[in-house]
């Protein structure tokens, strides 16, 4: 690994973690892009750095809100994810990372047109 920039890292973080906390998710499709322009990060590095990023952001965001989560509601979906993240470790990187940059790109795109319409 080079060097690092680490104003770009705390940048990238800062973006990741203000988005997360004004919309409640989003900041791993932020993060992403920003590792990539701020960072001296290989694109191999890229997405396993922005996962480990996004768990003490998410924990924050949690810990801010924690009083507005219906547990009994969000157990299906912490299962759930967590089986995804398992399985997105395990295999991801049998992934293309050119594959991963499209298909985040169009994650972003989808969302961002589904918002707006």
């Amino acid at each position: 690994m080079k060097k690092e920039k680490p104003l770009g890292i705390a940048l990238a973080g800062f973006g990741a973690g203000t988005v997360t906390g004004l919309f409640g998710a989003g900041g791993g499709m932020v993060l992403v892009p920003l590792l990539t322009l701020l960072t001296n990060l290989k694109d191999t590095e890229i997405f396993p750095a922005s996962i480990s990023i996004i768990l003490p952001i998410c924990l924050t965001s949690l810990a801010r809100t924690s009083d507005a989560v219906i547990w009994q509601q969000a157990l299906p979906y912490l299962l759930g994810s967590a089986l995804g993240g398992f399985a997105a470790g395990k295999w991801g990187r049998k992934i293309p990372v050119l594959w991963l940059h499209r298909g985040l790109g169009i994650l972003i795109l989808w969302g961002g047109w589904r918002y707006l319409c």
